[in-house]
């Protein structure tokens, strides 16, 4: 399961909204290979879902993973911070050990 805080639920509606994605539009999550840890996070708008992805709803917001990025992925927190220290989405992952400065990429 992949939660989501009011402060992303807010973003990822503003931005959908933005991008004029359609209505039935859901976050896509999933990593892939690269980064300075070894592996980095994805997040893109879809509409298509693929064989063996996984569905999950949170605060009204529809994530879907696929079958590869899930293993690596469960149990993290989707957050959105607008500080000083730069915007963007936060990847709270219970399942990395090592996570390189800037926070996009990781290892388990």
């Amino acid at each position: 399961m992949i939660k989501v805080t009011e402060s992303a639920k807010v973003q990822l509606v503003h931005e959908i909204a933005q991008t004029g994605s359609p209505e039935e539009s859901f976050v896509r999550v999933g990593v892939k290979s690269g980064g300075c840890s070894g592996l980095s996070y994805v997040l893109e708008f879809d509409t298509k879902l693929g064989e063996g992805d996984q569905e999950f709803e949170d605060r009204g917001v529809k994530i879907v993973v696929d079958k590869k990025s899930f293993l690596y992925l469960v149990g993290t927190e989707l957050d959105y911070s607008g500080g000083l220290n730069g915007k963007g989405f936060v990847f709270v992952n219970p399942n990395s050990t090592r996570t390189c400065g800037c926070g996009e990429s990781f290892s388990v």
